[in-house]
């Protein structure tokens, strides 16, 4: 029997704002990685500029990673096991996070213009 896909039944936002975490956590500028457990904790959230930021290469909608500065998907991943607060203002990224496949690919992003 194949894997189940989302088997922790995460919501659409949370998938989401999982993603985009996932993408932050790739790009040194924004995260640091631990090699030692898999994880990644997140130092900061581009700024945006207009209705949208960049991660890396992609263009981001703020309309579509607005989870990433509610406290209660950080809160439901967290229960979920794949995300926890570090810090006062750090959000880390279990390895179990930093795997977890979404359903996203970098195709859902459009490259950036600019």
């Amino acid at each position: 029997m194949p894997p189940k896909k989302n088997p922790l039944n995460l919501n659409k936002l949370q998938l989401r704002t999982l993603f985009l975490a996932q993408l932050l956590a790739d790009d040194p500028n924004f995260a640091r990685r631990d090699e030692a457990t898999g994880g990644a904790t997140l130092l900061q959230v581009p700024h945006a500029h207009g209705n949208h930021f960049h991660i890396g290469q992609f263009t981001v909608s703020t309309r579509e990673a607005s989870g990433l500065s509610n406290p209660a998907v950080w809160t439901a991943l967290g229960r979920k096991g794949l995300a926890y607060v570090e810090g006062p203002i750090g959000i880390a990224l279990t390895a179990e996070g930093v795997a977890y496949d979404t359903g996203f690919g970098a195709q859902a992003l459009a490259t950036s213009d600019h």
